[in-house]
């Protein structure tokens, strides 16, 4: 994202992220491929329904189209309310129902970095086992638990095709947001160790439906997919960059392994 941040050089480097000509843009936006011109060159100011029109016409995330109508003189139109605040009540008993509904299986939620916000019981047992309890306030960040040489790697036996999965959705969201915020957690992820040498190995010919995590400690093997969810139509900064991520056995023996750290749980009996 350029460092200058007046209207018409973001709205130019978002057409470039977009991919997108003048008269595409143009034509999503329903405006003139004219007008588009003079807005990027500087020689037209937008309107504020013009900002939204084109912002919208980019998919553009909530964060950054606030920082499109702020760099074009207007108020933000969206809130990033904290996620502990009484008007996300509703929202939080939904991810909490989720994540409940997982048990014994793992289930997390995470921001857009993959700061750990929240985690069920069984995501808890399965952190105990690999690495050790956490303490209560401990801020983890998922990302760098993974791709780091010294936390999840020792376990992870398929740490390269995982990694190199792994490093491709945070390029992929680089893209989408364009902030500085993820270029710099990508950046950092790419920077540790073995993260260039499993980039560059060629992908292994797909033998299962799914690419599974697989860990492995002692006599212990564990084999989980994920599917991660969003939420459909946030209206709200914080509720946009939530993702909830939950974890599956791919085997039956990782199934009985999960059910069995949680006895007393009523979905462990299922």
């Amino acid at each position: 994202m350029p460092r200058k941040r007046n209207f018409a050089a973001l709205l130019r480097w978002w057409r470039a992220q977009r991919g997108l000509s003048q008269l595409a843009l143009a034509q999503r936006a329903g405006i003139s491929q004219r007008h588009l011109s003079f807005l990027e060159l500087g020689r037209a100011r937008p309107s504020r329904d013009m900002v939204q029109q084109i912002a919208n016409a980019l998919d553009i995330p909530l964060r950054q189209h606030n920082a499109l109508l702020v760099a074009a003189g207007f108020a933000p139109e969206w809130r990033e309310t904290d996620l502990g605040a009484p008007e996300l009540a509703t929202v939080n008993a939904a991810l909490d129902y989720v994540m409940a509904q997982q048990e014994p299986y793992p289930a997390i939620v995470v921001d857009r970095h993959w700061n750990l916000l929240r985690a069920n019981n069984g995501a808890a047992r399965l952190v105990e086992f690999l690495v050790g309890p956490l303490a209560p306030d401990a801020k983890v960040n998922l990302a760098g638990a993974l791709v780091a040489p010294d936390i999840l790697k020792p376990y992870l036996a398929n740490w390269q095709e995982v990694v190199r999965y792994f490093i491709h959705s945070v390029e992929a969201d680089a893209a989408t947001d364009g902030t500085e915020e993820t270029a710099a957690l990508l950046t950092r992820l790419r920077s540790y160790d073995g993260v260039s040498e499993a980039m560059a190995k060629a992908p292994l010919t797909a033998n299962a439906p799914v690419l599974p995590m697989h860990f492995r400690k002692g006599e212990t093997s564990l084999k989980l997919f994920t599917t991660i969810a969003t939420l459909g139509t946030p209206q709200d900064i914080t509720l946009q960059e939530l993702r909830i991520e939950s974890f599956f056995p791919s085997d039956r023996g990782t199934a009985e392994v999960l059910r069995s750290w949680a006895p007393n749980d009523r979905s462990a009996k299922n």
